[in-house]
């Protein structure tokens, strides 16, 4: 009886990982992705590569427009596939991301700056709608 309360349950009967609550929380998850994939330790990968910082910038932009804009994060994936990070971040929101458009009486505009940036460094970025409410944002960064 002893050896049964000591083993780890099934994959299947253990309980989901919470979506992360903050920004830091997502990219230190992705940060230990990035650890297994390219076999280094996180102080080593976080002063390494441009595509590393590349991948936590869009990492929290994603995260943060979840947070700021859509209510919070309802779901997180991150994954490697064939060298490309895919990212899927879920919040509630069914509004959109918007570019910063340029003002048209003088001021400054607020926002934006980050949904295009995240745009720009990934591969590709595709949104999808929810029937209940809410959508989902994954974008496909290069490990390369």
């Amino acid at each position: 009886m002893e050896q049964l309360r000591n083993q780890r349950p099934p994959a299947d009967a253990r309980e989901p990982i919470p979506p992360p609550d903050t920004a830091a929380e997502a990219r230190e998850r992705v940060i230990h992705l990035l650890e297994l994939h390219f076999g280094t330790a996180g102080a080593e990968l976080q002063d390494g590569t441009v595509t590393v910082a590349d991948a936590l910038l869009v990492t929290s932009e994603l995260a943060t427009n979840a947070i700021r804009h859509g209510g919070g994060i309802t779901a997180f994936q991150a994954r490697i596939h064939r060298d490309c990070l895919i990212l899927t971040i879920a919040d509630g929101s069914d509004e959109m991301p918007r570019r910063c458009e340029p003002s048209t009486n003088g001021t400054p505009t607020l926002g934006g700056y980050g949904w295009a940036l995240a745009c720009r460094l990934a591969r590709r970025v595709t949104i999808a709608r929810h029937g209940g409410g809410g959508k989902t944002v994954t974008a496909h960064l290069p490990l390369l």
